[in-house]
């Protein structure tokens, strides 16, 4: 048996076989937003509530579109433009899918 049969799982805390952990991170790869609906690159979301924007000093409001979404390596979180910030990085509990 060789180290790379197994990978740590962060989230059991237990060390698991690869061929185990490769079907179940599948199952996690899916992004939601807060209302539960699986979110895709590209897609347009809203914002549910109002955020303050660190090192941006300025507020995105209830309701703002955000276009063309990117998911990244964590599920709970979005990378998206807008028009006044870049580079910025959501949360999936603050978006809902539109349309």
């Amino acid at each position: 048996m060789s180290d790379d049969d197994y990978i740590y799982d962060e989230a059991t805390g237990e060390w698991r076989p690869a061929s185990e952990m490769a079907t179940t991170a599948s199952a996690r790869t899916q992004v939601r937003d807060a209302a539960g609906n699986v979110l895709a690159d590209g897609d347009s979301v809203s914002l549910i509530k109002d955020l303050k924007v660190k090192g941006a000093g300025q507020t995105l409001k209830q309701g703002t579109v955000i276009r063309s979404i990117r998911l990244t390596d964590n599920p709970e979180e979005i990378d998206c433009r807008h028009e006044s910030i870049k580079g910025l990085v959501l949360r999936t509990e603050f978006v809902r899918k539109r349309g």
